[in-house]
């Protein structure tokens, strides 16, 4: 759905304006009847039709259909922000600090165990003497 300003617009090809002129009784016999065949073979288009049918005044519709397509994006909005604060950030920073952990981890327990050898190596030597 690239299209958020025009839901209805789909493999139907049924647009806001032919949809609000059929519930007014402003289309033509084969319009009408094209759009009537469209309600039986979908669902969406017959309960949007009837959805436009439950207005009593038919200027009201465009109004609300307005203020939807507002919703709608809002809510859109608000989930590609919330997505976007999930992602995780760059791990390029993350990867270098735990490999230099890791190297400095290894690093002392080298430095410490070649210690610890010196000194029992020092300590035989007194032993002995």
């Amino acid at each position: 759905m690239s299209d958020i300003t025009n839901i209805l617009n789909n493999d139907d090809q049924l647009s806001e304006e032919l949809l609000l002129k059929y519930a007014s009784g402003n289309l033509t016999a084969e319009e009408q009847h094209a759009i009537e065949s469209k309600m039986i073979d979908s669902p969406f288009v017959n309960d949007a039709v009837e959805g436009i049918d439950a207005f009593k005044n038919k200027k009201q519709v465009q109004q609300y259909m307005d203020e939807l397509k507002r919703q709608l994006q809002k809510q859109t909005e608000k989930k590609k922000k919330n997505k976007a604060k999930r992602k995780l950030p760059s791990m390029d920073w993350i990867i270098t600090a735990v490999v230099i952990v890791v190297l400095l981890c290894v690093l002392g327990y080298t430095v410490l165990r070649m210690y610890n050898s010196k000194k029992e190596e020092t300590n035989i030597e007194k032993t002995k003497n």
